[in-house]
């Protein structure tokens, strides 16, 4: 098979191999462990592979040959940009809700890159398959390869045009819904960072980084005009985003297996708004509490109190609604009302407060920061971090050796 070794397909070759790899296994794993998330992403990594051949295949000489190779890479959709949006739009659905599965209701998202993917075999049928196959006319135009059907300018302008509100669009909608999870998870769970928070949102901004790159190319272009050569370092980049997609993908999908049910608000819904966890406390604006809602807060603080279900790294709402014999829609309101917190900021108070205590205690004064984070009901040491900091204004450390000190203090006193 023909593929010229140069610099600019020999470089690509590496990410198109593993984008092949990784969007394959995914869709395997997907259907062996009826996981949707991972059928999404191998798309997603799939579409993203078939850009980056483009033009290695190009610089590889497929262009250049002047028989088939050159006809399938002008009838090949590579540029299938228009299916990015909702592949990534329903692989963040399927991440953050275990239940979700597409229906028909959603298939109109899929409506724009069906189109332009019946155009290409539009054009192939007539120009390949009718024109030159059956009636035995020529290929006319790049040296006997394809016909000018294929060629039509405005077609491909106006899927470009297309492709670029929809990724604007889904990004917008993915942006929105993200932080209406983080109010989710804030409200739902003691321990967000297995969650796929983290993944979630990194994969988020690089899907958002490289549209943000082909824009800029596709302007520049359109501005002063690029070379091929010049273009190809925009196709690296989308290479970069497969390597990181695949890898992270692969390891965050199963990394932590918990039930998640987020359901995003409509259109026009307009919930509190409220920081990403890891930068200040969360300090919603609720009504003063009821007297039953009082009542409620009483019991809570006795069950936490006395049980101490804190100390669990993995206490959800749904589990301490449960010990408290009342249902989570409650329990939230209680805790907004009577705490003025959400819950991952109730529950990390008392383990924020556990770890004073502790680090305060001679009698630990041995543990290790990972050991005080663990004994206090943090999963791990860069969470307790984190949280420390957020709701005392310093580190552990800092806070280690400040009481360190007032030990010594008092003993030298005694």
């Amino acid at each position: 098979m023909l593929f010229e070794f140069s610099l600019y397909s020999s470089l690509l070759l590496p990410f198109f191999v593993q984008g092949i790899v990784f969007g394959v296994l995914l869709l395997v794993r997907s259907w062996r462990l009826e996981e949707p998330a991972d059928r999404w992403l191998g798309l997603l990594i799939l579409l993203y592979t078939a850009n980056v051949a483009q033009w290695m295949l190009g610089f590889a000489g497929w262009y250049d040959s002047h028989d088939a190779y050159s006809t399938f890479m002008f009838y090949f959709p590579f540029s299938f940009y228009l299916g990015a949006g909702p592949l990534f739009y329903f692989y963040f659905r399927s991440l953050t809700n275990q239940q979700f599965r597409l229906s028909r209701r959603h298939l109109w998202h899929f409506a724009p890159a069906a189109a332009y993917l019946a155009w290409y075999g539009v054009c192939f049928a007539v120009d390949v398959l009718v024109r030159h196959r059956w009636l035995g006319q020529p290929l006319p135009e790049h040296y006997g390869t394809k016909v000018a059907l294929i060629s039509i300018l405005a077609v491909h302008d106006v899927a470009s045009l297309l492709n670029y509100i929809s990724l604007g669009a889904y990004g917008y909608l993915a942006l929105r819904e993200f932080r209406q999870y983080t109010r989710y998870l804030n409200d739902n769970f003691s321990d967000t960072e297995r969650r796929r928070f983290r993944w979630l949102r990194h994969a988020l901004v690089a899907v958002l980084v490289g549209t943000v790159v082909s824009v800029a190319f596709s302007l520049v272009d359109f501005g002063a005009g690029l070379s091929y050569v010049q273009f190809w370092y925009g196709y690296l980049f989308t290479g970069l985003i497969i390597y990181y997609l695949s890898i992270g993908g692969w390891q965050a999908q199963h990394q932590w297996r918990v039930p998640l049910h987020f359901e995003p608000q409509p259109v026009g819904y307009a919930p509190e708004v409220t920081e990403p966890v890891e930068e200040k406390p969360v300090e919603p604006k609720t009504d003063a509490p009821t007297a039953e809602q009082l009542r409620w807060a009483e019991r809570l603080e006795q069950l936490m109190l006395t049980e101490r279900p804190y100390l669990e790294p993995d206490l959800s709402l749904a589990d301490l609604a449960a010990r408290l014999q009342t249902n989570t829609t409650t329990l939230s309101k209680v805790i907004n009302s009577g705490f003025g917190q959400n819950f991952n900021d109730f529950v990390n108070t008392y383990r924020v407060g556990e770890a004073e205590r502790l680090l305060a205690d001679p009698k630990h004064q041995h543990y290790t920061l990972v050991g005080i984070a663990l004994e206090s009901g943090f999963n791990s040491k860069s969470t307790f971090n984190r949280v420390f900091k957020k709701l005392k204004g310093e580190t552990p450390s800092e806070a280690a050796v400040r009481l360190k000190s007032q030990i010594e203090s008092s003993r030298i006193i005694t």
